[in-house]
């Protein structure tokens, strides 16, 4: 069956690919896509293979293939080649002054009434002592379990 993402290179995107393929100056996966979109041209100079023998030929998956063949035609030759950077980053909540506000209050005495903290009555408290704007318990507890000077932390220095 004839694939829907039909890949034309021109001469010079074609010498390119070789010349990758032929240093080996890049990652493993930008090589493999190189040798499928070389093997799947249909362009002029190019053998035009289907899914199948490309997956055996390179000795990658067939979602490989139909993943490169599409990224090549829907948004070009360098997102076909190349990964996309991680957008996904996570920055810091609280910066160190915050986090000492934190730790100084987690390592206190709770409220009244209370036997012991909980990470939704510490995000509350930093709220109202307005150390921030608003912090979720989930933060409290990923940057509590960070420190080592928590209480009952059997490893403090």
């Amino acid at each position: 069956m004839p694939s829907k993402y039909i890949v034309r290179l021109t001469a010079e995107e074609r010498a390119q690919r070789e010349d990758l393929i032929r240093t080996g100056k890049r990652a493993a996966a930008a090589l493999i896509h190189a040798r499928v979109l070389l093997k799947a041209d249909v362009g002029e100079g190019g053998p035009g293979w289907d899914d199948g023998r490309i997956t055996e030929a390179v000795g990658c998956g067939a979602s490989t293939v139909y993943r490169v063949r599409q990224a090549f035609v829907e948004e070009g030759l360098a997102v076909a080649l190349f990964r996309k950077k991680p957008t996904g980053r996570q920055y810091r909540k609280l910066d160190g002054v915050q986090e000492a506000h934190l730790v100084a209050l987690a390592g206190g005495s709770p409220p009244d009434g209370r036997h012991r903290w909980t990470l939704r009555l510490l995000a509350d408290r930093l709220v109202e002592l307005a150390v921030v704007d608003s912090i979720s318990p989930e933060c409290v507890r990923m940057t509590l379990k960070k420190t080592t000077s928590r209480p009952g932390c059997g490893n403090s220095g």
